[in-house]
């Protein structure tokens, strides 16, 4: 079995210092709870970022500082930056990261009910997505928050409207309205990625550390992160994203995985060397 990718989300676009102070606004904030992940074991941040006051942007000049501002901390993480922004954001004020020409970034495979709200990515703009992925030279992680995301974007990328093989795929379980986080819908999704492809699983709130054991055990890799989950158990608020990696990678040792550093994870993902 392959070395454990571990990847951090280390802010998202929702949570706030309201709901734990540690969650980071500033930029200094920001490269605080990256190194802390990686120092833990992350060798993926995946990155919004916010204004000082915690307001969500995708400002292209906010992400150059943040990423510069990470690299100079921590020079060989991989970072994915975020298209998905926050609901109600346009496409092109969403796509605003692919301008800095990371080496991924994530892409959104469908509209579906994201709590309260409607979290939009229609086909029309799923393409240009797409295109700009494929003109950038941009590896996505396509992002799956229900079953028929992927076979969706599986057909896109036979269309060749989206990047195709070796895809990676980010398995997104238990967002309110959207696939329950069982373990038996991540092996549904599982045994259908093409062959050759590699997969991340995200358990959302209280299923974010049963869903990192499955991914583990099921040879997966595992995303933890203040975006996805505030919490180091019940009623304990993690004081750090490195915290939450920590915690999976106990689990990892304890159930016989080994973690993957950037380098090894570059390799998994068929990233060029840095």
């Amino acid at each position: 079995m392959e070395k454990l990718i571990i990847t951090a989300a280390i802010c998202g676009a929702e949570v706030t210092k309201e709901q734990n102070p540690a969650v980071p606004y500033t930029v200094e904030e920001i490269v605080r709870e990256a190194k802390s992940a990686y120092d833990a074991g992350a060798a993926i941040v995946h990155l919004h970022v916010r204004e000082d006051d915690g307001t969500p942007t995708q400002s292209r000049e906010r992400f150059r500082v943040c990423i510069d501002a990470i690299k100079d901390a921590i020079p060989d993480v991989i970072l994915i930056p975020s298209t998905g922004g926050a609901v109600g954001m346009s496409a092109e004020e969403r796509l605003q990261p692919t301008e800095l020409m990371p080496e991924m970034a994530t892409l959104d495979c469908g509209t579906c009910n994201f709590g309260d709200e409607i979290f939009d990515n229609t086909m029309p703009m799923m393409r240009i997505f797409g295109q700009r992925m494929l003109q950038n030279h941009i590896k996505p992680e396509y992002e799956c928050f229900e079953m028929g995301h992927l076979e969706t974007i599986l057909t896109m990328a036979k269309k060749g409207e989206v990047p195709g093989a070796p895809m990676q795929f980010n398995f997104v379980l238990g967002v309110p309205g959207c696939t329950p986080a069982t373990v038996g819908n991540l092996d549904w999704l599982v045994r259908r990625i093409p062959e050759g492809s590699t997969w991340t699983v995200t358990g959302i709130g209280r299923h974010a550390f049963p869903m990192a054991a499955a991914g583990i055990v099921m040879g997966g890799n595992v995303r933890v992160g203040f975006e996805d989950n505030l919490n180091l158990a019940r009623g304990v608020p993690a004081k750090s994203n490195g915290e939450l990696v920590a915690k999976v990678v106990r689990l990892a040792h304890e159930l016989g995985r080994e973690v993957a550093n950037p380098a090894e994870a570059r390799k998994i993902l068929s990233l060029p060397e840095r």
